[in-house]
């Protein structure tokens, strides 16, 4: 097929040398070269590396490259990829001139996550855009006037975002002209081949807390964090006798024991997320998910959905997550379930059990249908004017 354009992919695989981070960008690129587009990955927002074993920032990005290497090179990317070790001031993979000429040459970049922070080379690229996977925080910075917020999101000429009821019913912020537009996290459906297994263990993989964006408007804190929601749904596992499993460290010995005695197993989410097979092999080894969302997603009514979640769905596994607002988009009932409270938690739970396997095909179905890449990557490039 011959190539319907150069597409540049920005995100943070090697700064984060994850699983689960590196499969949200590898949808976009695998996805966008099934469309016929030539796709690009690049890393050059000159974050600070993460060493996932120490659970630390680090100075050498020695791992943090090798990771990004081997993910780009199993999917036959070894020439199309480039990362910028600030510290240092070298890049890897493609050349600095590579990269400023490839900003040059393509139709356009997708800063996925808003990795970066646009600067004058990318300002080179015609259309620039904006995927924001975590709604709210940015609405409200834009919204408050914070001038650094505003130059962030204006360097971009095109806005999709993860909250499908951005300006919707019950949403709290004014958008400020900015001209937001509904996408979701795109799968691979190749990626995540089905099978006829029965798991006994329902999972999830989490933090329990992250920090750092909480924010807050209109008299109200909204908490960009999981761990306020676990709380509220953390028995569960009891009320419902069905087996649970988190990868998750927990930060201090008491949240483990705490944890542990509401009924779920943890395990160690380091080698989970050590490799894409891994984290795969722990999705397609589940029975389905049970989660909660961050309350910044929730009180909102966001609309948002988790792209972890859809791994869950695409691989035929169903998924009981919490309310969002997404439904008014997704259908939920048949393989996939939001919950407002415990009862209608375990109500979802009970439901997948009576009919698991009628429950796992409708998983895959609302993957395909919903969010499949070539439908949901289709309508952003069309929209963004490159179909």
């Amino acid at each position: 097929m011959a190539s319907r354009g150069k597409i540049v992919v920005l995100h943070f695989v090697g700064q984060m040398p994850l699983a689960g981070i590196a499969w949200q960008a590898m949808h976009y690129i695998l996805g966008l070269e099934r469309l016929g587009y030539e796709a690009w990955y690049v890393e050059d927002h000159g974050a600070n590396p993460y060493d996932p074993h120490a659970n630390s920032v680090v100075m050498a990005c020695d791992d943090n490259v090798a990771f990004l290497r081997r993910v780009m090179e199993s999917y036959g990317l070894c020439g199309r990829w480039a990362y910028w070790d600030a510290i240092n001031d070298v890049y890897h993979g493609l050349s600095r001139d590579e990269v400023r000429a490839l900003y040059r040459e393509s139709d356009a970049l997708i800063n996925l996550c808003g990795a970066v922070r646009l600067r004058e080379e990318h300002m080179a690229c015609p259309r620039r855009i904006l995927i924001d996977t975590d709604p709210v925080y940015e609405q409200i910075k834009y919204a408050e006037a914070d001038p650094a917020a505003r130059a962030y999101l204006e360097a971009h000429t095109h806005f999709f975002t993860y909250g499908e009821n951005v300006g919707g019913p019950g949403w709290i912020v004014p958008l400020g002209g900015i001209p937001w537009q509904p996408t979701r996290p795109p799968v691979v459906m190749d990626e995540w081949p089905t099978d006829e297994e029965t798991p006994a263990c329902f999972s999830t993989i989490a933090t329990w807390e992250n920090k750092g964006k909480n924010i807050s408007f209109g008299g109200e804190t909204y908490v960009w964090s999981k761990h306020i929601n676990f709380l509220r749904f953390l028995d569960v596992p009891t009320l419902s006798r069905q087996c649970f499993t988190m990868a998750m460290l927990p930060p201090t010995a008491e949240i483990e024991a705490q944890v542990r005695e509401a009924g779920w197993r943890l395990v160690d989410p380091r080698p989970v997320s050590a490799s894409m097979e891994s984290y795969a092999a722990f999705i397609c080894g589940s029975r389905g998910e049970f989660t909660v969302a961050k309350d910044i997603y929730v009180r909102p009514n966001s609309g948002w959905f988790s792209d972890r979640s859809v791994c869950y769905l695409a691989a035929g596994r169903p998924v009981v997550t919490m309310k969002t607002g997404f439904s008014r988009f997704c259908p939920v009932g048949e393989g996939l379930f939001e919950y407002g409270d415990a009862a209608g938690a375990i109500a979802a739970i009970d439901a997948v059990n009576s009919d698991y396997r009628r429950h796992s095909r409708a998983a895959r179905m609302v993957a395909a249908e919903y969010f499949g890449s070539d439908p949901v990557i289709s309508a952003l490039m069309a929209r963004a004017g490159l179909d």
